[in-house]
């Protein structure tokens, strides 16, 4: 169907300040914050802003009679491509549809529409003394629909896990253009086990079975307190057997990163103000709960960790904690300076290996980024064996591109020789569909099922996932 006809509908069904037609603005929607999309940009037909279930119903129904793909698209601060248009179509962006359409605090759950920023919301819910727990980073930035149809999770996953623990029911709008409600349609019970669990197959689709209308989180009480504890390793190995002792101890932290020499280095060049110790390794623990446990897991923390580490420090004073995690905040901004000529690219960023195999993975990643030329960064969340990589490399030589892609390549293999997966919390997208296979087998093929039920001529953002 011809674009110009396609963009002309679109006006008619929202209104032409609700659609993007100009080479100039689509432009913008060819990328996220992949390094794929930075090599091979893939441009809409249009773009379009809707503000109601029944536009994002007409659109569809619009796309589906005329067989156009649609892809729904949040913040765009993605890293897998996965708000792409790549085999062209209507992206809906749906991040100023950032309605709060009610925080029901007696039930310790809110309803959301999908542009609703994770900060935002977060500040809303403290007003009740709750919060959405998940925390995947990009808080500022990332939109609820998008932590949705990623499965998102982040630093915290640890000790409150992903986003799906925190989905009770949706609003989806099909392939055909039917509304439905997953998790009971007017349920606002926390405990639901009617039916087949359609929320639990939403969440992390990635848009590829439906456009998410409405959301209804589960929220938490927010903690009182909260402590850092900071160790140092001159033997990589020891982190990781450092953290299931505190795990067997009966302790379950918030968080817990990982610096390795690479990340240390990187800061310390980026702000050498921060002055992290030069070691192997850094683990931040982050506790947080009522204030007498906070110190007892702390101080437990400590005892732990000075088995083995060269040194220990634990502070609940917010001052303290506050340059104590300085260095993990500052890491990916600090490895993409590393080099004056190079730039971080987001790709291979984002394996999940057993806790057991971390040390491991994270020597063969620094031994294949030796093996192909490239500097890399690699930090993470160990507490769930989320481990991040930071390539850094002059994107406008041809010889570094080939060589960096060479290098990912090796580390999403790597991951599932590990016993692990290409992806911990970014997403599929493009960018890992080719090893879908590989980590899932003959499943994908029951994944390829369901999607054609939901989506009888594939136009649910195509080419994503498998």
């Amino acid at each position: 169907m011809d674009k110009d006809q396609i963009q002309q509908d679109l006006i008619k069904i929202v209104g032409k300040s609700r659609v993007l037609t100009h080479d100039l603005d689509l432009m913008y929607y060819s990328y996220d914050s992949s390094f794929l999309t930075k090599l091979e940009p893939k441009t809409p037909y249009a773009v379009v802003f809707p503000h109601s279930t029944q536009e994002v119903q007409r659109i569809v129904q619009y796309a589906y009679d005329h067989k156009i793909n649609l892809i729904p698209r949040g913040a765009g601060t993605g890293e897998t491509g996965g708000c792409i248009a790549i085999n062209g179509g209507i992206v809906l962006d749906l991040a100023s549809w950032d309605e709060i359409i009610e925080v029901d605090a007696e039930n310790m759950q809110v309803l959301v529409r999908p542009g609703v920023i994770h900060a935002h919301l977060n500040e809303e819910l403290a007003k009740y003394k709750l919060f959405f727990p998940p925390d995947p980073g990009s808080s500022k930035m990332c939109t609820i629909g998008g932590m949705v149809a990623n499965n998102a999770s982040g630093l915290r996953a640890v000790k409150y896990g992903c986003t799906e623990q925190y989905i009770l029911g949706l609003e989806m709008v099909t392939a055909t253009g039917d509304i439905i409600y997953t998790g009971g349609m007017k349920a606002r019970c926390i405990k639901n086990v009617s039916g087949l669990n359609l929320t639990k197959l939403m969440v992390g689709s990635e848009g590829v079975l439906g456009i998410i209308t409405g959301i209804r989180l589960r929220c938490w009480p927010k903690p009182e307190a909260r402590g850092i504890a900071m160790a140092v390793f001159d033997q990589l190995d020891d982190a990781p057997t450092t953290v299931l002792e505190v795990y067997q101890a009966g302790i379950l932290p918030s968080g817990i990163e990982i610096l390795d020499s690479s990340a240390i280095w990187a800061v310390n060049q980026f702000k050498p103000e921060i002055q992290l110790p030069d070691a192997e390794a850094i683990l931040l623990f982050e506790v947080d709960g009522n204030p007498p446990g906070v110190q007892y897991d702390g101080e437990m923390i400590k005892k732990i960790a000075g088995k083995r580490a060269r040194e220990v420090e634990w502070s609940t004073d917010p001052q303290r904690m506050a340059e104590l995690w300085e260095g993990r905040s500052v890491t990916a901004t600090a490895a993409a300076r590393i080099r004056d000529d190079g730039s971080r690219i987001f790709a291979g960023e984002d394996i999940s290996v057993p806790l057991s195999r971390v040390a491991d993975t994270l020597r063969s990643i620094r031994a294949l980024a030796d093996q192909y030329g490239v500097q890399v960064v690699n930090y993470g969340h160990i507490g769930d064996g989320n481990v991040h990589t930071a390539p850094v490399i002059n994107p406008e030589n041809p010889e570094e591109v080939e060589q960096v892609l060479k290098l990912v390549h090796e580390i999403h293999l790597l991951a599932i020789e590990m016993q692990g997966s290409t992806t911990g919390e970014h997403g599929v997208g493009v960018v890992r569909r080719p090893y879908a296979e590989l980590e899932h087998g003959k499943a994908v093929q029951y994944m390829q099922r369901i999607k054609t039920v939901f989506d009888p001529q594939g136009i649910m953002n195509p080419g994503k996932l498998f």
